[in-house]
């Protein structure tokens, strides 16, 4: 009973403080600012490998479990963007930006909801209220799952036989790394080298046996 009372109160907190949609001095939500945190915080359990009471889960039942996480979230965070549009740092702080920004990114299954967000991050970007660093990685995510080319490149995948990090279709490669600055996002290979070298230690056992004994890395200019 404690447990649907405050949720009920996170709730009504949300659709009181709804009247100040549009209105220049937003008041900072505490209470949406701590149910993101609360909901991102389990959405990074469901994205990552089965841990903790999770690794006695079979594939279905893990599957299960991620389905019901990210579909879930994604019914709140409808329900968020409905009644304040995308969260800025004035509403939930420059931590809630993030983990409504996180929590999307794991709405692949459907793309129209992540495009309508993504328009509005737009605004709150230009407004200097949300990072462009998720607006680029959102961007790139909505961008591939409607079949069409990534802008800043980051959303990548592996060379299988070294494990080095490329980026997924790309348009106009040779202006990428100006368009990533604009966002204030690091050159593309660096942030390869950095994929790679995730990869390389999350499957060192595996890249041993292909004969991958370090991380294959791009040349990046000083």
């Amino acid at each position: 009973m404690k447990v649907s009372f405050t949720i009920f109160l996170s709730i009504l907190s949300i659709f009181c403080l709804a009247q100040e949609e549009g209105n220049p001095n937003t008041v900072f939500n505490q209470s949406l600012a701590d149910e993101l945190s609360a909901r991102s915080e389990l959405d990074q359990i469901a994205a990552y490998i089965p841990q903790g009471k999770y690794e006695d889960y079979s594939s279905e039942e893990w599957s299960a479990f991620k389905d019901s996480v990210f579909r879930t979230n994604k019914a709140f965070l409808e329900r968020v963007l409905d009644i304040h549009g995308y969260p800025g740092y004035d509403l939930v702080g420059e931590k809630g930006e993030r983990d409504y920004w996180v929590m999307v990114q794991h709405c692949d299954f459907d793309p129209a909801f992540q495009r309508r967000v993504l328009k509005k991050l737009k605004v709150q970007y230009e407004k200097g209220n949300a990072d462009g660093r998720n607006y680029a990685l959102l961007t790139d995510r909505v961008n591939l799952n409607s079949g069409e080319k990534q802008v800043y490149g980051t959303q990548v995948t592996y060379i299988m036989e070294t494990g080095q990090a490329i980026p997924k279709a790309l348009a106009d490669s040779s202006n990428v790394n100006t368009r990533r600055k604009a966002v204030g996002l690091i050159p593309l290979e660096e942030y390869l080298n950095r994929m790679t070298k995730s990869h390389f230690e999350m499957n060192k056992d595996l890249m041993l046996q292909r004969g991958t004994e370090e991380p294959k890395l791009y040349e990046v200019e000083n």
